[in-house]
């Protein structure tokens, strides 16, 4: 068939039977059996002159005429060229094809860029058809595998990690082998979105499958174990490192420490500093980030003692603080009291050219309205004004609730005003504030005016709002009313906390009746919820008062039993309540020596 023909009965709009067909079928020539048709097709697609390619095979379906592109051995680069330009009218098998073309010519870049647009601006195919017509279309494993890879990094980068995983899970049913390349972005973006349990799935499917995992890997799968509070399995994961010959790195160190510092629960500084000790023991060089995690660990664990310590050993080392470090230093030293300290280093972060920030100024702001230091805590803020900071929702709040704390409600008011009028707009924690002020002053009316407005500007009360207005019914003896707040929560789907229930219960207890705090015990115990320290020292307390002191004893035993470990209000409410009244509790004989003792 001579390209005169095709032209001729273009001209003369004359139907080409024998050309125009759906599908390759043996009733379909081959076009390019013709080598001067073949030579000209392959010079309109190397000089992309679609137009004249588009009037040589009008009569031609592209699905056709792609078919028999790759079927007389035109190359790669021509295939692609034309998929592209009549990419909209081909079947998800043609892509595959053409992928395949692409792998066993290791063009990978091109196959990574069909594949993304595949699933950025394709129409939608589930997993399994899309592995299915792969299938269909190659038995080549190797670039069946190498295009699934690939794929499912496309969905990582897409934002479809669901689509990802999926793609991860059943790659294996249908004989696909992964790689590194794809699982570590789809592992990192599980993390990113929360999926921590999941990741650890993925993580030991990735081991099972010998899927190699690389020092990058095993952070991410550190990281997510760190930030779903299961420090001991990322103990176990960072051993596993060591096993495969793969060293941890600082970023592994840093991970693990920081989790210590926030989950780790007991003696978790303890164990934060050991790993700052293992890591220098194995060559591994602490840097800022590891000091400012540990120091504001410590700060946070009141133990600025220890923060001070290793910031004297971080600049031993030759690192230089930075803005970080003297905010969890600050910060630390007022919550321990340490005012001239804490200007101390003010004063030294400024001396090495450390600007104040603003997370700076409202730890500041904090730590003089902590200390009752409300002069200073204004003449501060009025700075911070006068300096034209980007002031925050904090530091109005950190303000406002100092103002609130010392009943200095209309002050308070009038920084809330002076917020609104800067354009920042009061957030919950805002009217938590401003509401304990007005409670705690007996102001009943104007703490209802204030919800009132929260439900006119659709600001949702949370927790705290919850617990604040049923201190505030109980204290004015009326349980009763608190108990329904409590319901209204529930109807809202707010969790309650121990806060919560503790609170109530003191509240029946000061009103005599300890039998109503035990029931809302019980309730809380059916909603999921232990007793603490704090509940037993309530029930404790409030059976002694009313001279059932063989039930405050069980109580006490009770508290014992469960590992529950007494403080210091435990002791009081035992010395002042039981053994000054005459009353031994029948408890373990060391507990009895520590109150004697105390």
């Amino acid at each position: 068939m001579s390209i005169t023909y095709i032209r001729r009965c273009l001209h003369h709009r004359i139907p080409l039977r024998c050309l125009h067909t759906t599908s390759t079928s043996t009733s379909t020539p081959n076009l390019f059996s013709d080598p001067l048709f073949k030579s000209k097709v392959s010079e309109l697609i190397s000089n992309q002159h679609w137009s004249k390619l588009k009037n040589l095979i009008k009569p031609i379906n592209p699905t056709s005429f792609l078919e028999q592109l790759i079927d007389s051995g035109f190359d790669s680069s021509s295939i692609l060229g034309f998929f592209r330009w009549s990419r909209c009218y081909h079947p998800l098998g043609h892509l595959f094809k053409v992928l395949v073309l692409l792998v066993n010519d290791k063009r990978y870049p091109k196959v990574r860029s069909l594949l993304h647009d595949f699933v950025k601006n394709g129409k939608p195919h589930t997993v399994s058809s899309v592995f299915h017509t792969l299938l269909t279309c190659s038995d080549n494993v190797c670039a069946n595998s190498i295009i699934i890879d690939m794929l499912v990094l496309a969905y990582v980068n897409n934002g479809r990690v669901d689509l990802a995983l999926e793609g991860f899970n059943r790659s294996g049913d249908y004989g696909f082998r992964l790689s590194v390349f794809s699982c570590k972005p789809m592992l990192k973006g599980v993390v990113k979105e929360g999926k921590f349990e999941v990741g650890e799935i993925v993580y030991k499917e990735m081991i099972r499958r010998r899927i190699e995992v690389d020092l990058y890997t095993f952070n991410i799968v550190i990281n997510g174990l760190c930030k779903a509070g299961k420090l001991n399995k990322a103990r176990d994961v960072m051993e596993d490192m060591k096993v495969r010959g793969i060293m941890p790195n600082v970023v592994s160190y840093n991970t693990l420490i920081d989790g210590y510092c926030k989950r780790g629960g007991d003696g978790k500084m303890y164990k934060a500093d050991a790993l700052l000790r293992e890591m220098v023991e194995q060559g591994v060089s602490p840097n800022e980030r590891t000091y400012n995690t540990l120091i504001d660990g410590f700060c946070k664990d009141d133990n600025v003692g220890a923060a001070m310590k290793l910031f004297k050993e971080m600049q031993l080392q030759g690192m230089r603080p930075d803005i970080v470090t003297f905010n969890s230093l600050l910060d630390g030293l007022f919550g321990d009291g340490k005012v001239d300290e804490a200007l101390g280093l003010r004063a030294e972060m400024i001396r090495l050219g450390l600007e104040p920030n603003i997370r700076t100024y409202n730890v500041m702001i904090n730590g003089f309205s902590k200390m009752k230091m409300f002069t200073e805590a204004k003449e501060l803020f009025d700075d911070v004004m006068k300096q034209g900071l980007d002031l925050n929702v904090l530091t109005f709040n950190t303000v406002i609730d100092a103002h609130s704390k010392a009943g200095k409600m209309d002050e308070a008011v009038t920084l809330r005003d002076l917020m609104l009028s800067k354009l920042i707009c009061p957030s919950i924690s805002t009217y938590n504030c401003l509401l304990g002020g007005y409670y705690r002053e007996g102001n009943v009316g104007a703490a209802k005016e204030l919800l009132e407005e929260m439900e006119k500007k659709n600001v949702k009360a949370d927790l705290v709002t919850y617990n604040i207005r049923i201190d505030a019914i109980c204290k004015r003896g009326e349980s009763r009313k608190a108990v329904r707040v409590l319901d209204e929560m529930s109807e809202k789907r707010l969790v309650p906390s121990h806060v919560t229930y503790n609170t109530l219960m003191a509240g029946y207890c000061q009103e005599g009746n300890p039998k109503a705090a035990v029931t809302i015990r019980k309730r809380m115990e059916k909603e999921g919820k232990q007793p603490n320290v704090v509940t037993y020292n309530v029930l404790i307390k409030g059976f002694c008062q009313k001279d059932k002191l063989e039930e405050a004893n069980a109580l006490l035993n009770e508290m014992l039993e469960k590992g529950l470990v007494p403080n210091r209000i435990t002791y009081d409410i035992i010395r002042e309540e039981m053994i000054d009244k005459g009353f031994v509790p029948d408890i373990d004989g060391h507990l009895y020596k520590d109150i004697v003792n105390c």
